[in-house]
């Protein structure tokens, strides 16, 4: 009995290792960060980046294409390994996987602690203490109670991420999000505010508004239906926030007033992503996406109208059931009018239990690729011309942190997104909005010279 208790002392003395892999989107990021936080609410946790020093593997899924629903179960099946060695550890997986499959997980990997999904963070510690495996399954859709059970956050970064709502009404026929988070739910904008304001005490100077589809963001307060438009322009009159960002936009949810706050609120970036999906009204309509290109369009030349300067980058899906060459030369007409800044393109991937998966897809995959390979590489083209274009000129910057390529420089991003690096031992300007003269460019980064250099060296 003594050294039992010696055992425990011992371990809690050392502490509980927490390591977490994210799959997906800036929403999985941002639920990760927050799942940290939870968990390191007792002080005897602390983060690993090595799974195999590890007390607790929690894997946060995303299950939008195929491939990264496969690449879990074969990370599942590499911790088999270290659940082996080590019979104490916790594996647990959240996301939207765990929503998807639910139990099912156990019968692939039968080694999983617990399974939770992503509205059910904040129950992760209660789960992990389950010792029967059906109690330690929660992927129920209580999205309020989440954000209520939100702990203080902790800065990362100069950038941060902010959650204000969550889930999808949408339902296009090709997406499970509806399915694995549930319909729309908007943060209470006190919750919103007060996060932001922690953040920028911490020293982050760029808030990115996140949500499914952020400018769906709807809250009924003090008699007025608050908008993305208001939370942009009253987190733009809080000292401290350099820059403001927004992602993942629904063309739908382009409205007038989101287009307008372009004009006066100077610290939201000149940059957009508005997932497009396919140039054909044709494909759009058996997307269900209830939009035509012809409103795309609107909304772009609106959107230049404010802001001459912004640049627009989409998402593609390529072979979708019934594409014809038709369809997806609409689809590259498209981007050569709205002339996109970048993109993220895949062929499509059905999922199960959505209603696209049922329709009937003729097009061998050898085309597809065809296909794909076609926009990937005007998409490359555009975005070096982009990029070459912004070789000699002065960008505005802002500094995030050490360069990843060479850590004798610091790095910033442009307003349209690119990555600058250049030299600077002075990192007293983190988080600083900085002029940074452009000297080469490469298709996704920039290489510049900071001016007043002297000037900012002494600061």
């Amino acid at each position: 009995m003594i050294l039992y208790v010696v055992f425990l002392v011992i371990i809690r003395y050392m502490g509980t290792k927490l390591y977490i892999k994210t799959y997906g989107c800036q929403m999985n990021e941002y639920d990760s960060q927050k799942t940290l936080e939870i968990l390191k609410q007792d002080p005897t946790v602390e983060e690993t980046s090595n799974p195999e020093d590890a007390d607790i593997i929690l894997l946060n899924t995303c299950s939008i294409r195929e491939k990264a629903e496969e690449k879990v179960y074969s990370e599942l099946g590499r911790l088999r390994k270290l659940k082996i060695e080590n019979p104490n550890l916790k594996i647990g997986v959240g996301g939207c996987v765990a929503s998807q499959e639910g139990k099912n997980i156990f019968k692939r990997a039968p080694y999983v602690d617990l399974i939770f999904g992503p509205q059910t963070i904040h129950k992760v510690p209660s789960l992990l203490s389950k010792k029967n495996k059906i109690e330690a399954v929660d992927v129920s859709f209580p999205i309020e109670e989440k954000f209520d059970a939100l702990p203080a956050p902790e800065a990362t970064g100069t950038s941060s991420f902010v959650s204000i709502m969550e889930g999808c009404s949408k339902y296009c026929s090709f997406c499970v999000v509806p399915y694995t988070r549930g319909d729309e739910v908007s943060r209470k904008p006190e919750q919103i505010f007060d996060e932001v304001a922690r953040l920028i005490e911490q020293g982050v100077s760029e808030i990115v508004f996140v949500g499914q589809n952020v400018n769906s963001y709807e809250y009924s307060f003090n008699g007025r239906m608050l908008r993305l438009s208001d939370l942009i322009e009253v987190t733009g009159s809080i000292d401290g926030v350099e820059r403001i960002r927004y992602t993942t936009s629904h063309p739908l949810d382009m409205t007038d007033d989101l287009i307008e706050v372009y004009g006066h609120v100077p610290q939201l970036v000149s940059h957009l992503h508005l997932p497009v999906q396919s140039g054909s009204n044709s494909i759009l309509t058996r997307m269900k996406r209830n939009y035509s290109r012809e409103l795309y369009i609107d909304v772009i030349e609106k959107l230049k109208l404010v802001r001459p300067n912004i640049k627009v980058s989409s998402d593609f899906i390529v072979g979708f059931p019934g594409e014809t060459d038709a369809d997806f030369q609409q689809t590259m007409n498209l981007i050569e009018e709205v002339q996109f800044d970048a993109s993220f393109s895949f062929i499509y991937s059905a999922r199960p239990g959505t209603p696209a998966s049922k329709l009937h897809d003729a097009t061998p995959l050898a085309e597809k690729k065809e296909r794909l390979n076609i926009l990937q590489n005007r998409m490359d083209e555009l975005q070096t011309f982009y990029s070459d274009a912004l070789a000699g000129t002065i960008q505005r910057c802002l500094v995030t942190g050490i360069s990843r390529k060479n850590i004798k420089q610091l790095q910033a991003r442009t307003e349209c997104n690119r990555v600058v690096n250049f030299d600077f031992q002075n990192i007293n300007i983190l988080g600083k909005l900085v002029d940074i003269n452009i000297t080469k460019a490469y298709q996704r980064s920039l290489v510049g010279t900071i001016l007043n250099s002297e000037e900012l060296q002494s600061a």
